[in-house]
């Protein structure tokens, strides 16, 4: 089976358990229809099936509480999605290849379908987790990559950034804030869930922080060099808004040579596995040749 063919593969696993899991939500029906909308829009999946492969590469297999902590890092990672598109932050028109969320319903449906599906992230690992010790573990892991010490702290300079003369130093403040830590994070809960020990758990957590981090300065070079049809978003839309990014900061090739480095950084994070380790090399050989 080719890389891409398993990825999509355990993508379907992640599907399979978030419509289990929002079908048993008793959600206003206008909200469920937005929160259907927007979380069954077609993604990539990489996050949450990043926590399945760790918790294999952990534990031997994927277990139920790996499922559904890939469940909820995706609950979590759409939510930021829907928030950043609306015309106060990003203003998009367009995500995985659809009309974002306050285009297809509106902006006041967008913020509350944002609010549902972090606080139903939360409550989920709450009820769902098998065993009150991991369960405690992984809210930690998730509240700490996606609050303000992480992903939002990321976009609040990402923001603040806008229309300045960036700097490497801030660039890389913002990304490995904004998108790097949320990667960690999907390593991280599924090295919890495969119970990992410290050793291995940081492995990981180095791992998910260096693709994490190639992922999104492939997304930059996209951003410069892709189309809309082909991304799934409005493309060209960093340098408009004027962004820090890495090909307005170091240029392109130099944005390219760094993707690179962290691909290998990232690999040899992984030695310590063996060959167990194949798939999770594979994925960061993968995200090099990214398209959209």
């Amino acid at each position: 089976m080719s890389f891409n063919a398993l990825l999509r593969k355990k993508a379907q696993y992640v599907n399979f358990a978030l419509r289990r899991l929002l079908d048993a939500q008793q959600i206003n029906s206008d909200l469920k229809e937005a929160l259907r909308y927007t979380l069954f829009a077609p993604g990539k999946r990489i996050r949450s099936v990043l926590v399945l492969w760790c918790c294999e590469l952990a534990g031997g297999q994927a277990n139920h509480n790996a499922e559904i902590a890939a469940a909820t890092i995706e609950m979590v990672h759409t939510y930021s999605l829907v928030h950043d598109d609306l015309p106060a932050m990003d203003n998009d028109d367009f995500r995985r290849g659809q009309p974002t969320c306050h285009k297809a319903f509106d902006e006041a449906t967008a913020i509350l379908a944002g609010d549902a599906l972090l606080t139903l992230a939360f409550e989920i690992l709450a009820k769902e987790i098998d065993e009150p010790a991991v369960a405690v573990k992984l809210i930690g892991q998730l509240a700490q990559d996606a609050g303000p010490g992480g992903m939002i702290a990321g976009q609040m300079a990402d923001l603040k950034a806008e229309k300045s003369v960036g700097t490497k130093e801030a660039l890389e403040y913002i990304h490995i804030n904004k998108t790097a830590k949320m990667f960690r994070c999907a390593a991280a809960m599924g090295a919890i869930c495969g119970g990992a020990g410290k050793k291995p758990f940081n492995c990981l957590c180095e791992y998910g922080l260096r693709i994490g981090l190639g992922f999104q300065i492939a997304d930059d070079i996209l951003d410069v060099s892709g189309s809309r049809e082909q991304l799934g978003k409005t493309a060209g839309k960093d340098a408009r808004a004027a962004k820090c990014t890495y090909p307005a900061v170091v240029g392109m090739e130099k944005a390219k040579e760094l993707e690179k480095k962290l691909a290998n950084e990232a690999i040899a994070a992984l030695e310590p596995f063996g060959k167990k380790a194949d798939t999770l090399r594979q994925l960061a050989a993968a995200l090099l040749e990214r398209t959209r």
